[in-house]
């Protein structure tokens, strides 16, 4: 399994309708061991960017972690703990580039196949924080589900094992998906 450096948040600050807060980095055996241990130290967190994947028909299309992934049989958005590559020349990471990293790592859509939104909503749920991003495809979900099905089949490792579609409430699936996204997706099924 990878054991590459990942980055971890401390030093959380909101003020109003601003979030800051610094990376440090370590490697992936340490950040599964803290997530194992319950996320002992209540000061560090997992914030991560993920791209909230929207077919044009409406429905929010996920992907169900593969059988190898620390997360396996999950069901997410394309997403993932930030690493070196999401570093800018400056030191910052770059959350919005991280979105379409592992929106192309995970599905194999690029640049050209999706419409990257405007804002974040900043979704907490104890020491996991995902900043969501709406994320567009141009065609419906059955069309955009079988496309990436066809990218995953054609990856040596791929991350994902399978697509789902979330139309309505009652596609949920509330023993698989983290409560972060539960709330994220009822909230936005809610605003429909």
């Amino acid at each position: 399994m990878f054991n590459g450096k990942v980055l971890l948040m401390r030093d959380l600050h909101f003020d109003e309708d601003t979030f800051r807060a610094a990376y440090f980095e370590v490697d992936f055996a340490a950040f599964l061991a803290f997530k194992e241990f319950g996320f002992p130290d209540p000061a560090i967190a997992n914030g991560f960017a993920m791209g909230a994947l929207r077919a044009a028909d409406g429905a929010y299309v996920l992907g169900v972690m593969g059988p190898h992934t620390a997360n396996r049989g999950r069901i997410y958005f394309p997403a993932g703990t930030p690493d070196r590559s999401d570093l800018t020349e400056d030191g910052r990471v770059d959350l919005a580039g991280s979105v379409l990293r592992e929106l192309r790592e995970e599905t194999g859509l690029g640049e050209g196949d999706v419409t990257v939104g405007e804002g974040w909503t900043i979704v907490r749920d104890g020491p996991t924080i995902a900043y969501m991003r709406p994320v567009a495809l141009a065609e419906s979900a059955e069309a955009a589900r079988d496309r990436i099905r066809g990218l995953i089949a054609a990856q040596p490792d791929p991350e994902l094992a399978d697509i789902v579609i979330v139309r309505e409430p009652a596609d949920i699936d509330e023993a698989r998906m983290p409560r972060f996204l539960l709330a994220y997706l009822r909230d936005a099924l809610a605003q429909r």
